[in-house]
């Protein structure tokens, strides 16, 4: 039953010491308020991490040759390791658990492209029809590469959104359009986006075709492939593939000169176990800051219970029940920790919401933000322990002798 004689007493308690009600909801506001805004920006260098690696498949392991640094077998190092198109139906044929496969052949030089009289410079890059899985990029017009564009040798070209809006500034569709690859005719037969940027600028012809028309002969510079395996096992597939090239190109497995290799699986698992760690740390200063305003609480109830001594004596001596003086100190201590809890709640979140609409776009720092949850129990939590703390001194009030209570000085 609501009792408004005793929340009006609580209220009358609260106005008279307001410092010290405000330094108590202070210390718990800015509690809840620090872990909100702590657990939010571990998020936002998560999600910025977590989009870099998303740009490109996450189960993309890539690798390309070298030079040897050891001897083997005889062989002297320094020797030059070159892989070929052999190397790719090998890797397609030979290596177990691979999803997506693709070679790639290095055109550095020569990267001007045109139609009519734009001009541009792009990265073109030479590889098969699964390159467009392994970088995660999305068709917007017309198709790939595909697999009869490397056995013709096809002089085609898919092209990133970037170099479509440069060449072809009327909004002309450009399938089925001629632009020129250091003045070669290539035919526009797709176009893509790509959540990166970088990429996103890129021209792709098949590898064959590269060879051919910069006299790469069979030449191959590195390898992508996906799998849909776990971390542990992309790990094992990687020292498989190390393995078996390095008996095929007769250098030492543990050469890392001779074959260089990127296992993204594996370092997006480092980096998730990074900032689990780092989730945990501010967790756990969050809760020492939580506990600290904990300990305010309870603090600032004995203090209270020591003042008000006589009074609780007088409400015994004139009938007061155990119960009535125990329910009156724990109101008081829900309704500071409560209001101060949900006060810290709603600034953090919107601190955070703040941040995150005017924070300029950020590589490594995306959409800070809190699991509305946790953050809901955590105040939770705060609210049952300032209770619980505000237990103590409201049992020993209410074990107080009338006698000894009027006695206090």
């Amino acid at each position: 039953m609501f009792d408004l004689d005793k929340w009006q007493e609580i209220f009358s308690t609260i106005n008279k010491n307001r410092m010290r009600t405000f330094l108590t909801g202070f210390s718990v506001a800015w509690g809840i308020f620090m872990l909100i805004i702590l657990l939010g920006s571990g998020k936002g260098l998560q999600n910025g991490i977590d989009a870099q690696f998303r740009q490109d498949a996450v189960n993309m392991i890539q690798f390309g040759s070298g030079t040897t640094s050891k001897t083997y077998k005889g062989l002297q190092a320094g020797r030059e390791i070159r892989f070929t198109n052999e190397d790719y139906e090998f890797l397609r044929k030979s290596i177990d658990g691979l999803d997506k496969v693709s070679s790639r052949y290095f055109m550095w030089q020569n990267r001007v492209i045109s139609y009519k009289s734009e001009y541009g410079v792009f990265d073109l890059i030479s590889a098969h029809p699964d390159y467009i899985d392994i970088e995660n990029a999305t068709l917007t017009e017309g198709r790939f590469l595909n697999q009869i564009d490397i056995q013709k040798r096809r002089k085609v070209v898919a092209i990133g959104e970037p170099v479509r809006k440069a060449l072809f500034k009327n909004g002309k569709s450009p399938i089925g359009e001629y632009i020129k690859l250091n003045n070669i005719p290539f035919q526009v037969v797709g176009v893509f986006t790509d959540k990166n940027e970088r990429d996103a600028t890129r021209v792709y012809l098949p590898i064959s075709t590269a060879q051919m028309i910069s006299g790469g002969a069979d030449r191959v510079h590195s390898f992508a492939v996906t799998s849909n395996l776990s971390a542990a096992e992309s790990e094992v597939l990687e020292k498989n593939i190390r393995t078996k090239f390095a008996e095929r190109h007769r250098f030492d497995k543990d050469d890392q000169n001779a074959m260089w290799m990127w296992n993204t699986l594996k370092e997006y698992k480092k980096f998730s176990n990074l900032f689990l760690g780092i989730q945990i740390f501010v967790s756990i200063i969050g809760a020492f800051t939580i506990i600290a305003g904990i300990v305010g609480v309870s603090n600032i109830m004995i203090i209270v219970v020591n003042e008000r001594t006589k009074e609780i004596g007088i409400r015994k001596a004139i009938g007061a029940t155990p119960l009535s003086v125990v329910s009156m100190i724990l109101f008081e201590a829900v309704l500071i920790t409560g209001l101060a809890g949900y006060i810290g709640l709603v600034l953090g979140v919107g601190v955070l919401s703040l941040v995150s609409s005017i924070l300029p776009q950020n590589d490594f720092f995306q959409n800070p933000q809190v699991d509305f949850t946790i953050a809901l129990v955590s105040t939770l939590v705060l609210i049952l322990a300032g209770t619980l703390a505000g237990l103590m001194p409201a049992l020993r009030a209410s074990r107080i002798r009338p006698v000894v209570a009027l006695r206090d000085e």
